[in-house]
């Protein structure tokens, strides 16, 4: 439900500045579909501690990657509040926005190394 989304990202949010009060660099990776509680998180752990990683995929490519065939069970009705289906996402205005469908994976985590040596959060590599 949308309420079970927003308690989850929420709890991520409170774990994610736990690690960051103890000095630990962190990465999440979670499907977060409404732009108000990716603002509350970015505010819970701070601007300067946020970088926003948006994989954006076409919902018909996601799809045909669905191993677990959870887009057609949402297609049929049999998951509901399917995020992208039968529930919103709101597309995030993020720090780097990576299509998936476009670039392979190697290319997407040098743009996230790439990004994360721009800001100063890791060394740049040789």
């Amino acid at each position: 439900s949308d309420s079970d989304r927003v308690e989850n990202i929420r709890r991520i949010g409170e774990v994610t500045k736990l690690f960051l009060e103890a000095g630990v660099i962190v990465s999440t990776a979670f499907i977060s579909p409404f732009k108000k509680d990716r603002q509350q998180v970015k505010q819970l752990v701070g601007a300067d501690n946020f970088l926003q990683i948006y994989c954006k995929c076409p919902v018909e490519v996601c799809e045909k990657r669905d191993v677990k065939g959870n887009y057609a069970k949402a297609r049929a009705g049999i998951i509901k509040n399917y995020t992208g289906i039968s529930s919103p996402y709101e597309e995030p205005e993020a720090d780097l926005t990576i299509e998936t469908s476009k670039i392979s994976l190697e290319e997407s985590a040098k743009l996230v190394v790439s990004l994360l040596e721009s800001r100063g959060i890791i060394n740049k590599s040789r």
